[in-house]
């Protein structure tokens, strides 16, 4: 909406040039009484301009004197030609694709981002922004309705899957160039190592003693009356276990062909086998998987669950030093100084704001110039008339004062040329 002091500034400008035109009416009739044709020539054209230039200014926005006049008040009768015209002239010439995506490449977007994240105030910022819609979001997620909804969409989408196919599909991708051998091996390591603590071989220890109590008594009756210990026994027995199983595990993991691994290939690919193409497995695979899903049990796991990740992350983004802002703004500022030291991280970030910008354009530009042609085709007639008005007629009010003083000299140029033929 224009301001007051717009108004107030047409308001002035019309006055002046309606005073002008008031004035040299008045020279005219002064200059015919008094007998000075010079004079008069000059206030008659003078007269005769700002009465045209008037005509023309008022013309543009309205019926001068309220007369139906053809051709008046231009710019209500031509709304909706002017939204079309506007709409489209904005669309072509700022709107386009290619002017859109050299103005982006000239900004580099990346740079200026990688810049703002730097700053330790941004960094902070911008968490502090997440943080807010975190909560906002959490207050959406705490609607019993909402939380049925995810609930079931989670199901379906769940139940949706063909378990079976995936589980087979990772497995494949897992024994590609013997990739599951790496993890027997790392797994083979790890057994190996805790089987190796000391803590584990007493606990087998303990184990044989305790069996042997309840399953041989006798027998361990018997040893204890030739003098031998059935803990030291056990102790020994446990780590004769151990040392032989970790013979076992460093020969399978230093021969690349032993047989254990091609049974263990056997086994993975027999599961591959089924899980792929046994349909009877594959049905009890799927059976189990709605039973789980089906299981009140579930549903109020998922519903604690989020319970208690909704009631830490509440509680954490209320405290001054929230550990998730802090790491939201230490993510943040490791981003903008990857973006500052990598120039093809950069080079990569624009290309794909350059290719959203690409892909979003002929929509944004068919949008937007809909949406300016529909705002001002909806605008009132008198506030469109009001707003231009206030915009530009100040300027228009000079075309009647220029037009009432060129007039005016035009005529009495006239009136000495005539006078110098004659």
């Amino acid at each position: 909406m224009a301001s007051p002091e717009k108004a107030a500034a047409l308001a002035r400008m019309k006055l002046l040039a309606t005073g002008l035109l008031v004035a040299v009416t008045v020279l005219f009739v002064f200059a015919r009484r008094e007998g000075l044709p010079w004079l008069a020539a000059f206030a008659e054209a003078a007269m005769i301009g700002a009465l045209a230039d008037w005509f023309a200014v008022v013309a543009l926005f309205r019926r001068p004197l309220g007369l139906p006049i053809p051709h008046t008040a231009i710019l209500p009768r031509n709304k909706a030609r002017l939204a079309d015209n506007l709409a489209v002239f904005i669309r072509d010439k700022f709107l386009d694709t290619q002017s859109l995506v050299s103005r982006l490449r000239a900004a580099n977007p990346a740079e200026r981002i990688a810049a703002w994240l730097q700053d330790e105030r941004n960094a902070r910022l911008l968490a502090d922004r997440l943080a807010v819609v975190a909560v906002q979001s959490l207050d959406f997620m705490d609607d019993r309705r909402v939380r049925r909804l995810v609930l079931h969409a989670l199901r379906r989408r769940a139940g949706d899957l063909d378990l079976a196919g995936t589980v087979g599909r990772v497995l494949n991708l897992l024994t590609e160039d013997r990739r599951h051998q790496g993890l027997l091996d790392d797994g083979l390591s790890k057994l190996a190592d805790w089987l190796g603590q000391p803590g584990v071989q007493q606990g087998f220890a303990g184990m044989i003693v305790d069996v042997a109590n309840k399953e041989y008594p006798k027998i361990v009756a018997m040893l204890g009356l030739v003098g031998i210990n059935p803990a030291e026994l056990g102790e020994k027995v446990a780590n004769g276990i151990v040392t032989g199983v970790n013979g076992l595990l460093a020969e399978v993991a230093n021969d690349p062909n032993h047989p254990r691994r091609a049974a263990f290939d056997e086994v993975i690919h027999r599961y591959i086998e089924r899980l792929q193409h046994d349909e009877g497995f594959r049905a009890r695979i799927e059976q189990a998987k709605r039973d789980f899903l089906a299981h009140p049990g579930v549903g109020t796991y998922l519903q604690g669950l989020w319970e208690d990740l909704r009631g830490w992350l509440a509680s954490d983004l209320g405290k001054p030093d929230s550990r998730v802002r802090r790491k939201i703004a230490s993510a943040a500022s490791a981003i903008g100084a990857s973006l500052a030291t990598n120039p093809a991280l950069r080079d990569s970030v624009n290309e794909h704001i350059e290719q959203s910008v690409e892909a979003l354009a002929p929509e944004l530009r068919e949008g937007l110039s809909r949406h300016i042609a529909g705002t001002v085709r909806a605008w009132n007639d008198e506030d469109l008339v009001r707003e231009i008005e206030q915009s530009v007629g100040r300027d228009l009010q000079f075309i009647r004062l220029n037009g009432t003083l060129v007039g005016g000299l035009i005529g009495l140029v006239l009136y000495a040329v005539t006078h110098l033929i004659t």
